[in-house]
């Protein structure tokens, strides 16, 4: 393989993320590397643009408990220890980008649908993450075939 040291496993917590994290897990186990989980989670007020005069903190807040949840019952499957398991908010892409380069990660592994036409157009956290890496990406492909 590629002597990787540190990998980064980019997840939605979703039952598709399961294959990405298998792979991730496949070759951290064959290299013998440090593998790391970020799960990112986007600020509503992205999602509405600031337009609506609401606080949204209680819901965020809610947001960020469940995915604390999901990610410690994912990260359990993998033994991978807290201080590997990482929650943030913001954009997905950026702040996959900005974990990788603190880690100093060798590898970022994201799962991709492999859209075409209009969709790859508008853009995927999987293509984000691709165009602004410093390292080797690895986009695995799911959903259906």
């Amino acid at each position: 393989m590629s002597n990787y040291q540190t990998i980064l496993l980019a997840t939605d917590l979703s039952d598709e993320g399961e294959q990405v994290a298998q792979k991730a897990a496949a070759i951290a186990t064959a290299e013998n590397a440090a593998l790391h989980m970020i799960h990112v989670i986007e600020p509503l007020s992205f999602a509405y643009g600031g337009d609506i005069p609401m606080d949204f903190s209680g819901i965020q807040d809610e947001i960020q408990s469940q995915a604390e949840a999901q990610i410690a019952e994912f990260a359990a499957k993998y033994a991978l220890p807290k201080e590997n398991q990482h929650i943030v908010i913001g954009r997905a892409e950026n702040e996959i980008h900005s974990l990788a380069e603190a880690l100093n990660a060798d590898l970022v592994v994201v799962g991709s649908h492999g859209r075409h036409g209009i969709a790859l157009l508008l853009g995927s956290t999987a293509n984000g993450v691709l165009h602004g890496a410093t390292c080797d990406v690895l986009a695995v492909r799911v959903g259906e075939s």
